[in-house]
């Protein structure tokens, strides 16, 4: 079955088709944390269920990612989009017109549902959708209009909070997503995966093992790690995963082939998305905090202050695609990764409980520049490190091991910041914050080392020809 099977718009559609799709996805990670103290007047609730209103939706959206693609590649990529992105939007208003915390949680729990669908399409859509020479510009818009979303979360959910109503934080998707149903049902091309039948054994392993790691991880602050279902669902999962990575090497058609890992593109660059979202998700989530708990700024104020980092994606990311169109991905993501880990270490280094907006500025600059170095040139060499037809679950387990990332750098660095220090004071949050955040600036470092792995354009170029010579499968795809 060929890969696209008709064409109905150009690049420019489909690049606004995507991103405003994978924005409204990306947004719903972060943006109800800033609304929770609304809701629950609103609401009522004990402060597990506020936290559920958050975990649901992560939830079903790291678990389910990969099955998403699966389903696009299977019956259809444009077809399974518009399904994602209808969901989204139904779950949207129902979350927004919630009349109790319970129907608030189910909502989220099925916008989940829809985004796990919806987000990993839009990267195989616009790949379908844009010539191979002219991708890096177009995954670098993609990529800073995704990087704002997940960074600017806190800002826009507590701004809409404060001045308007905790309901339009859902009640923003509604119009968005009526707008690009139709544009993209005229607009997009259709296109499909191998063909292959749906890997249901894989699917339930995959999902399940998930489910257990990220439900542990998402409770482990929480209710302790050692709770009974937190070590139940860390332990049974990490046994699903490995009964799944088992399936997988004898499976016919698995879901996710373990072959792909053999190479060094896919492999490094999906260690390097993993551990990069594990070390800038906790140090937003802390940081976030420290700007309203310690200096004492509103939501709206901490969002604002925060935009040299958070908001650099738009101005770096479309140079950094460019960059990498012409002289490779690897140099520019190693080089984002390292200066977001010296942004974190400096701001590791000045943070303290009366500290100057001016003292934290050169850390959070350098952070966004490095972030916005990430984006675009680490989507163009996963699409990139596989075949055509791997492409969209290659992109649904990329999206899943950042989700899991971001996961899990929230939970470990609020144990870490738990356990040196808390909430008692400005001076015990400080104590806790700074041996997290030099947590977070090692895992991106470790990010950045992992990049280095993924071959350079020549040795690539090289491994293709070989590839060619012995009829073999190649099993380091061109990287760009």
């Amino acid at each position: 079955m060929s890969q696209q099977t008709a064409r109905r718009g150009g690049t420019t559609w489909a690049l606004v088709i995507t991103s405003v799709a994978g924005f409204m996805a990306a947004l719903d990670n972060l943006v109800v944390t800033t609304a929770l103290p609304s809701i629950r007047k609103d609401l009522g609730g004990a402060l597990g269920d506020l936290e559920w209103t958050v975990s649901a939706y992560t939830l079903t959206f790291a678990v389910l990612l990969m099955f998403g693609a699966a389903l696009g590649d299977r019956f259809g990529r444009r077809r399974m989009f518009l399904a994602g992105l209808t969901v989204f939007t139904g779950a949207s208003a129902a979350a927004a017109m919630a009349t109790g915390i319970d129907s608030l949680i189910a909502a989220r729990a099925v916008q989940g549902v829809g985004a796990t669908i919806m987000m990993p399409l839009t990267l195989t859509l616009l790949t379908a959708a844009v010539p191979a020479a002219k991708r890096g510009m177009a995954y670098g818009i993609w990529g800073a209009v995704n990087g704002l979303a997940v960074a600017s979360g806190p800002l826009i959910g507590g701004s809409l909070t404060e001045h308007v109503s905790w309901h339009w934080i859902f009640w923003l998707n509604v119009p968005l997503g009526i707008a690009v149903l139709p544009l993209a049902r005229l607009r997009l091309a259709e296109s499909h995966g191998t063909g292959a039948p749906l890997d249901v054994p894989g699917t339930l392993l995959a999902s399940g093992g998930l489910f257990g790691i990220v439900y542990g991880l998402v409770r482990g602050p929480a209710d302790g790690w050692t709770g009974p279902l937190v070590m139940t669902g860390l332990f049974a999962g990490a046994a699903l995963l490995i009964g799944f990575v088992l399936y997988s090497l004898r499976a016919g058609n698995p879901m996710l082939p373990m072959r792909l890992f053999r190479s060094r593109a896919f492999s490094g660059i999906n260690a390097a998305s993993l551990l990069m979202f594990l070390g800038m998700f906790g140090s937003i989530f802390l940081l976030s905090q420290f700007m309203q708990g310690v200096l004492g700024y509103s939501p709206t104020e901490a969002g604002l202050r925060m935009l040299p980092w958070t908001g650099m994606p738009m101005l770096v990311a479309p140079i950094a695609g460019i960059l990498s169109d012409r002289i490779g991905g690897r140099p520019v993501v190693a080089t984002g990764l390292f200066l977001q880990a010296a942004g974190l270490g400096w701001l590791a280094v000045v943070v303290e409980a009366g500290v100057s907006y001016g003292s934290q500025l050169p850390g959070l600059i350098v952070s966004g520049i490095g972030m916005a170095l990430f984006f675009a040139p680490a989507s163009n060499l996963v699409m990139s490190s596989v075949r055509p037809r791997e492409q969209g679950i290659a992109s649904g387990a990329n999206n899943a091991l950042r989700e899991v990332g971001g996961a899990l750098g929230i939970a470990i660095m609020s144990s870490i910041f738990l356990a040196q220090g808390g909430y008692e004071s400005a001076h015990a949050f400080v104590d806790g914050l700074k041996p997290a955040l030099v947590t977070g600036s090692s895992v991106v470092a470790l990010a950045g080392v992992a990049a280095l792995l993924v071959p350079t354009r020549r040795r690539a170029a090289e491994l293709a020809t070989a590839g060619e010579r012995t009829a073999e499968p190649v099993l380091e795809p061109a990287s760009s």
